[in-house]
C-alpha cells in the first residue's frame, strides 16, 4: 500500500491526549499501524496512519477531536544503513520535499515501513516506482 491517508491532529499537549486518542479509536475498531507524535511550544501534533481512515474521522470527531487528513507514502525499505538516504536523495533530486518521515523497524537485517509527508505524493510514488 504505497499511498496512504495520514490523519493528523493538532492539540493541547497534556496527560491523557494520547490517551482518549487512542481509546476513541480502539473503541471504533480502528487499529493504529504507524504514529508520529511530536510537541512544539506546548501544541501537539499527531499523524497516525489508521487502518479505516474514515470511522477514524467519525470516532476522534465523536470524541470531540478534530482531525484532518493528507496524503502520504508508505515505502517499505530494506532495514540497513543508507536505506532512507537512497530514498530522500532520490525525493530531493526530484525537488519534492520531505514535510515529515516517521518509521518502524524490526531489527537489522529485516524490513522497515517508512511513512513520508511530502509536497508532491504522486510525483514521489513515480520517482520511487512505488
Amino acid at each position: 500500500m504505497p499511498k496512504t491517508t495520514q490523519l493528523t491532529l493538532t492539540l493541547e499537549s497534556k496527560p491523557g491526549v494520547l490517551a482518549k486518542i487512542s481509546q476513541a479509536l480502539a473503541g471504533a475498531g480502528v487499529n493504529i499501524t504507524a504514529i508520529c507524535a511530536a510537541e512544539t511550544a506546548g501544541r501537539g501534533k499527531i499523524r497516525m496512519v489508521v487502518s479505516d481512515p474514515a470511522r477514524a474521522k467519525e470516532a476522534l470527531t465523536a470524541a470531540k477531536l478534530r482531525c484532518g487528513e493528507e496524503p502520504a507514502l508508505m515505502v517499505t525499505l530494506e532495514d540497513r544503513p543508507g536505506a532512507l538516504a537512497r530514498v530522500a536523495e532520490k525525493l530531493a533530486a526530484a525537488k519534492i520535499n520531505i514535510k515529515c518521515a516517521y518509521a518502524t523497524t524490526g531489527g537489522m537485517g529485516g524490513s522497515t515501513t517508512v511513512v513520508l509527508s511530502v509536497s508532491n505524493v504522486d510525483k514521489a510514488a513515480s520517482v520511487l516506482g512505488v
